[in-house]
């Protein structure tokens, strides 16, 4: 089999090889080449050691040095280029006490977490698959490298890399492996919040988002994200509805666009339903008020798992509003644009499809239609240059100030009356009818 390697990926592995000491491509980047993949980058393995590395080449960076790697800078693109090493004891559920360095490309492979990540490659020896990845890749199958068991217990997270990996590439995960994940699953509160939230956003954005159901068969979520336990655990009977809570949420996020904020908001908004569910004499289950109450659970869990602020913000914005009624007239939506953001309407009709699309098919056409005007009328508004902010207003405090109000809350108030004004007839946003009505 052969692969296209980068000319600077090639020159690094040359100069290696020029020096005595062999080197090849090695982990995703194979992987993803071998799928006809575009690597996102290059990482190569050497049996030099990080002096030996830095040596060779002009300009490098002491990434990691303890644990054998150095970036090769070329052209201001950096390589990670690590020394062939076996781990020592993992005391912590992630890093080795120790690392040693080896001559043996063996060993340095079969410390890799999966069989698929496992693959070395240069255009001497061609590739290298020690532990049968090309043949996982082919079935379609993520299983761990030795011992499921010890690769887990070593890092905790590779449990959720394994699902990760598996709603990237549509791939099963391995019985035994699936099985080792079941056994040790509580180890996973063992690593820390950033790298668990890096994971999950992985998995939520991947063409699979859905198989979020694979890390709660497997008690991941347990762990880490209980509220979404609680949320398979909820039927919905109801005419609109055909699946359990949990089960609605893994369909809305893959039938929206693979968008970060899109798919964490469907992944959280209707995690308040078990919160606030009841029941009524006909046998229908209601869920009223639980907008809130999901967009209180998106805060707390993305606190939890240390999100950015503009993330947390765009998320529970769209997760209070995601089921909010919208009257079809420009009125209407001039009113739910100011409130939600402009920035974000445009996101909230994709919000409202992709919930639609999870339920029941009751009402369907309808529902669709619904949002098409809505978006069909926003879009006349923006085309239009309709006043939906106070920024948008045509009289800003320097011009009260000017017309003799002192600045304090009574201006504030004056500018927000000023816009309630314009946003029900949008006519009047010009300098000299606002300044007559303040």
């Amino acid at each position: 089999m052969r692969i296209h390697l980068p000319e600077k990926v090639n020159m690094i592995l040359r100069t290696l090889q020029a020096g005595g000491f062999a080197a090849y491509a090695v982990g995703g980047c194979v992987r993803d080449s071998v799928l006809g993949k575009e690597p996102d980058d290059w990482d190569i393995t050497t049996s030099a050691r990080p002096q030996e590395i830095k040596a060779l080449f002009g300009r490098t960076v002491d990434t990691g040095l303890q644990h054998g790697t150095v970036t090769v800078m070329l052209q201001r693109e950096g390589f990670e280029v690590t020394t062939y090493r076996i781990d020592g004891a993992y005391e912590d559920g992630r890093h080795p006490k120790a690392v040693t360095f080896t001559a043996d490309l063996r060993e340095d492979l079969r410390r890799r977490d999966f069989t698929i990540n496992a693959m070395a490659y240069n255009e001497e020896t061609g590739l290298v698959d020690l532990f049968g990845g090309l043949a996982d890749l082919e079935a379609g199958v993520i299983r761990c490298v030795g011992d499921a068991a010890e690769r887990f217990t070593e890092d905790a997270l590779r449990m959720m890399r394994a699902v990760r990996f598996s709603a990237q590439l549509g791939f099963a995960i391995e019985r035994e492996t699936k099985a080792a994940i079941r056994a040790l699953a509580p180890g996973i509160r063992q690593v820390s919040a950033e790298r668990i939230q890096a994971e999950l956003i992985k998995l939520v954005t991947a063409p699979h988002p859905d198989y979020l159901r694979t890390a709660w068969e497997c008690g991941i979520t347990a762990q880490v994200f209980p509220e979404f336990d609680r949320a398979m655990e909820m039927p919905q009977h109801h005419p609109h509805h055909s699946y359990c809570v949990g089960e609605h949420i893994l369909r809305s996020m893959a039938a929206v666009e693979a968008d970060k904020v899109l798919r964490l908001t469907m992944l959280f908004h209707d995690l308040g339903k078990p919160a606030v569910h009841t029941t009524d004499a006909a046998g229908i289950d209601h869920f009223k008020g639980h907008a809130a109450v999901s967009r209180d659970i998106a805060e707390a869990v993305m606190n939890r798992l240390k999100f950015d602020n503009a993330t947390k913000d765009r998320v529970t914005k769209l997760v209070s509003c995601h089921d909010c009624y919208i009257p079809e007239t420009p009125r209407g939506v001039r009113r739910a644009a100011a409130k939600i953001g402009s920035a974000l309407m445009p996101l909230l009709f994709s919000v409202k499809r992709a919930d639609i699309a999870a339920q029941s098919g009751y009402q369907e056409a309808e529902k669709l239609e619904a949002v098409a005007e809505i978006e069909r009328i926003y879009r006349e508004i923006i085309m239009q240059n309709q006043c939906l902010t106070l920024k948008d207003l045509a009289v800003s405090g320097r011009d009260l100030i000017a017309a003799g109000m002192q600045p304090g809350k009574a201006m504030g108030e004056t500018l927000n009356r000023l816009l309630e004004l314009v946003l029900e007839n949008p006519e009047y946003n010009t300098k000299e009818y606002l300044l007559t009505q303040i």
